[in-house]
């Protein structure tokens, strides 16, 4: 009993101290300075730091907007403190006038919601069209395109089959249809499509043939259903010890739905969401991405919301789609904005990178598709699983709020790397007129066991600029082998990297092309191999942010010199061989033509 009464005692005393230890800890972690978001913090944010290695590419991206000719100025005025204002806008690469260079189309928001100006003192959308000597001419006002809108998003797809990539834009307002005339004009067939009608908050636009009737269908994201309502921006709540005003909460909102309009051959469309299962009525939806994830040559379709469940609907044919968010694993509750898509991992499968809100972390879906060696994901089934903390993309993001965002191999190694724009949606506390800026991070992928490594200091000055950043997108404007981005800024002039040094690894660029319906290939997957390894890529599966990548699939080859095997599928099941490709090109693949 003497024994057991000393043991008693000595637990006791010991447990007394352990309690004791923990209040004194806790009442100087309490004691301390609350944290500021963007702050180094000794064992936290340190924790995620990591010594770059020794052979992380030497490339540097300079902005070459001016130099370039690239002019433009997002939005006129002062905020007005309402939502559709501070979404930012979009861009749009593509070869309008099929001369091989890519073309640029810049979204714009006219004004704030109290300016009463005429449309000739607000600003609008821009058209770029590349000269082929790294410069841009400014041809908004002769080819017609130049609306003065609340714009955000735009997509560049052949709606009506005759060779010129036609245009589609999203607006708080409204949608709008541009036919290209094929003479460097176009024509507003916004009314004539059936588009007109609908009115709303719309923001991502997405072409894909999903019944694969050969002919471009449209998918439009719906955010919220906004009112203005002038004086409620005085109403708000504390988010992280600031005050974000009512009418900046996108919850303060009833979602808005989305919209699927199926291509009816003749110019015309016809909206279908609610027929087809993808009308999401329950999120407030920002992007969304076709692709085939489950390899069955259906395009399915991701859909990324704000403060409401991400959405995944498996195509079932027919022109019906089944929800299958949470058997996937991708129904994720955080504030998803830009997607990217393409196969990190060269696994032979398309992963799914979503970029969040503050403190939310980005997410990168991996699909399990082809996880195992020993077994794999049933027909029929989709699964993937949230890597990101595991591959240096997680938690390393906490401090910002990220938009636009895609895959894309800047170094040529072969393995795609990551861009993620950033931009704040609080107000500078010193000044309510002005959105706090951020940077943007360029992540280097080394490989799936060693995952990425943020080069953002290390690859240009460019990267230590603070903006609003919002949309974004890449291509090889110059045509000089390495992919450059153009970056949309909140009340500032748009960005163009350019990439110097990509192109001193060896690539491969492709164009897909048909005779028939779906002339540019959108939803063909293209396939490569180089001395045993392989990588692949989907026409047109990478949405970003309000924007739209280059339609060219762009390969990293390494040292390798030439590609051994090119495989294009196209939507249709033709499959096009080509073998013992020469490095540093661009080719262009054509179904139905030798």
């Amino acid at each position: 009993m003497v024994r057991r009464k000393k043991l008693i005692l000595f637990w006791s005393v010991a447990g007394g101290a352990v309690v004791i230890a923990a209040a004194v800890l806790l009442w100087l972690a309490q004691s301390k300075a609350s944290y500021t978001p963007g702050e180094g913090v000794e064992g936290i944010t340190r924790t995620l730091e990591r010594d770059l290695p020794s052979d992380y590419p030497q490339i540097t991206f300079i902005d070459a907007a001016d130099e370039a000719g690239l002019r433009f100025k997002h939005f006129q005025g002062t905020r007005s403190t309402q939502l559709p204002e501070d979404m930012g806008s979009g861009a749009a690469w593509g070869d309008y006038d099929n001369d091989g260079w890519e073309d640029l189309f810049l979204c714009n928001i006219r004004g704030p919601f109290t300016d009463e100006g005429s449309s000739d003192t607000m600003a609008h959308g821009h058209l770029f069209h590349n000269q082929g000597d790294g410069t841009f001419k400014d041809v908004t006002e002769e080819a017609g395109v130049g609306a003065a809108l609340m714009g955000m998003g735009a997509a560049w797809g052949d709606f009506d089959s005759d060779g010129s990539l036609d245009l589609a834009v999203t607006s708080y307002g409204g949608l709008h249809l541009y036919r290209n005339n094929g003479n460097g004009t176009f024509s507003d067939a916004t009314q004539s499509s059936g588009m007109a009608s609908f009115e709303g908050f719309w923001t991502g636009a997405s072409w894909g043939d999903y019944d694969k009737d050969e002919r471009l269908d449209l998918y439009i994201t719906g955010y919220v259903q906004f009112a203005y309502q002038q004086g409620d921006s005085e109403r708000g709540t504390l988010q992280y010890q600031a005050v974000v005003p009512y009418t900046l909460n996108p919850s303060s909102y009833e979602p808005e739905r989305n919209l699927l309009f199926h291509n009816n051959g003749d110019g015309t469309f016809t909206e279908r969401a609610s027929e087809a299962g993808v009308e999401n009525s329950s999120g407030r939806s920002l992007s969304a991405s076709w692709t085939d994830f489950d390899g069955d040559g259906w395009p399915d379709l991701y859909v990324a919301n704000d403060v409401s469940d991400n959405a995944m609907y498996r195509n079932l044919g027919g022109g019906r789609f089944d929800d299958v968010s949470h058997e996937a694993w991708v129904a994720d509750y955080r504030g998803a904005m830009g997607l990217g898509v393409g196969d990190w991992d060269g696994d032979g499968d398309q992963d799914i990178f979503v970029s969040h809100w503050l403190a939310q972390e980005n997410a990168l879906y991996s699909n399990l598709r082809f996880a195992f060696e020993t077994a794999s994901v049933p027909d029929g089934e989709m699964r993937f699983m949230d890597v990101a903390d595991m591959v240096g993309l997680g938690q390393i993001a906490l401090d910002y709020i990220g938009w636009s965002s895609f895959f894309f191999d800047y170094d040529n190694d072969g393995r795609l790397d990551l861009f993620v724009v950033n931009g704040s949606t609080f107000q500078n506390p010193d000044d309510a007129s002005l959105l706090i800026p951020m940077v943007d991070q360029l992540y280097w992928n080394r490989g799936r066991e060693q995952g990425f490594y943020d080069l953002s200091a290390v690859s240009g000055d460019v990267f230590g600029e603070e903006h609003v950043g919002r949309g974004a997108a890449f291509a090889d404007y110059d045509r000089d082998g390495d992919l450059d981005i153009v970056v949309v800024n909140h009340s500032g002039p748009a960005q163009l990297l350019r990439n110097d040094g990509g192109n001193q690894s060896h690539w491969l660029s492709v164009a897909v092309r048909s005779k028939r319906g779906n002339r540019f290939g959108i939803g063909a997957m293209v396939e490569i191999e180089t001395g045993g390894a392989r990588q692949s890529a989907e026409i047109g599966s990478q949405s970003s942010y309000l924007s739209q990548n280059s339609l060219d699939a762009h390969f990293g080859l390494g040292s390798a010199e030439r590609v051994d095997r090119l495989l294009v599928v196209f939507p249709s099941g033709t499959r096009i061989e080509r073998r013992n490709i020469e490095a540093n090109r661009r080719i262009e693949i054509w179904e139905g033509e030798e």
